[in-house]
């Protein structure tokens, strides 16, 4: 099993940037596919970015080219760094970590960091 602290968020004026950091606890980090996703009120979770056990990086069609994914396992850490933020960014980011294992897919959530943008 692993926890999520997610950290980072807060207000920021649009085409500002923020550094969000998902930080883990628990063992085998590395083997984990970890994930940066956002809801926004009254909207589904979407996912925004992620990165693989192997390195694999992902990234959603809205924040290609203004975000970057990047994980250190030695750390337990992935960091998502947001740049040229417009206020659709504003929703409450949330990070999440998944292994299959026979099948069977294991996910973790946490607790989620408020991104607020200012026109």
């Amino acid at each position: 099993q692993v926890q999520l602290i997610e950290s980072g968020g807060g207000l920021v004026q649009a085409g500002g940037s923020l550094r969000l950091s998902c930080v883990a606890s628990g063992s085998s980090f590395s083997s984990y596919d970890i994930g940066w996703y956002r809801q926004a009120p009254g909207r589904q979770r979407d996912s925004v970015a992620s990165v693989s056990a192997g390195g694999r990086i992902y990234y959603g069609d809205s924040v290609k080219d203004r975000f970057t994914i990047s994980r250190d396992n030695a750390e337990n850490t992935v960091i998502l760094h947001m740049s040229s933020l417009n206020p659709e960014a504003k929703a409450v980011y949330y990070c999440n970590a998944q292994y299959r294992f026979f099948g069977t897919v294991y996910a973790y959530w946490g607790q989620g960091t408020q991104v607020n943008v200012s026109s």
